[in-house]
């Protein structure tokens, strides 16, 4: 993974609340590193849902529509007793 894309992931990571960027923010410091490529692909492509959604499942209100993102969803709720 290059340093570009980790920063372009890092500035993509910042949301509109600062709840959401510690989130994804640190689920990138964390985990993004050791990750598959199938889970960085899905990482990618969650940070193009909007906020709102992106809080609703990480507050546990909704579940994601696709599989691979649940997983990054529940695994950020782990890493933060959500």
């Amino acid at each position: 993974m290059d340093e570009a894309h980790i920063k372009r992931l890092r500035w993509r990571t910042r949301r509109g609340t600062r709840e959401l960027d510690a989130l994804f923010g640190g689920w990138l410091d964390e985990a993004f590193p050791s990750a598959s490529e199938a889970q960085r692909q899905a990482f990618d492509e969650l940070l193009d849902v909007q906020d709102p959604d992106l809080w609703d499942w990480v507050m546990g209100h909704a579940r994601a529509p696709r599989a691979d993102w649940q997983s990054i969803i529940d695994d950020i709720r782990a890493r933060h007793r959500l």
